[in-house]
């Protein structure tokens, strides 16, 4: 009796083409951009919520609470003053040097500690990537409204310490916000792309310390740029220019053309500082979008 033979094995439907088939897709896919952002603005209440709590829970456990965020960087600018200031001879030519120094300081540590924060943001909080789903962008804006928040409290003191080496309170002052919104896109979308390269690249974290003592120092934090490349240095004027343009340096100089009377920055930083804040911004968004889908892998 002859035997029937089974018909020849068919290839087996890939799982992607089964999932189309029926109409699955990706529980974590990345929406589209105008959708992502709606998702992001939906979830105000948490990124604002969590930005807070961060806020509350960092300095719980020490003495003096939230005073911390003020008084690091006093100290710091201290040690500053006096190496700088007055054994280096960095107050030179400089009116109101201590003015000066904390305006570069305060502002300067506002985009350091954001940053910084942002590269760890996604790296830093994978269980709660694994376990919910949300936009990911959540997590660097909370990060960086966490940082706005005490920056709020550093400009109340930085405001009294100005009025008290001399500088009297002017219209001007009321540009403040508009330097503070502009520094705020900048670090938003700097945040944001160091939130999707820490993801991925977990030796940032260890070159974040040098890369940031090296923006500090570029930055003209403690010492008039134009004076030490160009006057002291003899550097060319070219070199300046591109100290000036630095965004860190672009809203450290804005900011003390504010607060400190005599002190003219170029009137490039002005464009500088709206450029960077707008570039940032766009690009951080959308570098961080198209990883999406991508965070908490592996």
């Amino acid at each position: 009796m002859s035997q029937v033979e089974d018909p020849a094995p068919q290839s087996p439907e890939s799982l992607s083409e089964l999932a189309r088939r029926h109409g699955l897709r990706p529980a974590v896919a990345r929406p589209r951009f105008a959708d992502y952002l709606r998702q992001l603005w939906e979830r105000r209440h948490f990124v604002l919520t969590y930005a807070t709590s961060r806020n509350v829970s960092r300095y719980s456990g020490s003495a003096l609470g939230q005073l911390w965020q003020v008084i690091t960087p006093l100290l710091n600018a201290a040690i500053y003053y006096v190496m700088f200031g007055l054994i280096l001879g960095g107050s030179k030519n400089i009116p109101n040097y201590p003015a000066f120094l904390l305006t570069g300081m305060f502002v300067f540590t506002y985009t350091q500690r954001t940053v910084t924060a942002g590269a760890k943001s996604i790296s830093g909080n994978l269980s709660l990537i694994r376990a919910l789903h949300f936009p990911r962008a959540s997590l660097p804006l909370a990060y960086t409204i966490q940082e706005l928040q005490q920056l709020v409290i550093s400009m109340g003191v930085l405001l009294v310490i100005v009025v008290i080496t001399g500088e009297p309170p002017s219209w001007f002052w009321l540009m403040i916000p508009v330097v503070l919104l502009l520094q705020t896109m900048f670090n938003i979308g700097a945040g944001l792309i160091l939130a999707r390269l820490g993801s991925s690249l977990r030796d940032l974290n260890q070159l974040l310390p040098f890369i940031m003592r090296t923006w500090l120092y570029a930055s003209g934090v403690f010492f008039a740029i134009h004076d030490k490349v160009v006057n002291s240095a003899g550097l060319p004027e070219w070199v300046a220019t591109a100290m000036y343009l630095n965004p860190a340096a672009s809203y450290i100089e804005w900011m003390r053309d504010i607060l400190i009377h005599g002190h003219t920055p170029p009137q490039m930083v002005w464009l500088s500082c709206l450029f960077w804040a707008v570039f940032a911004l766009c690009a951080g968004f959308w570098y961080f979008w198209r990883a999406e889908d991508r965070y908490g892998r592996g």
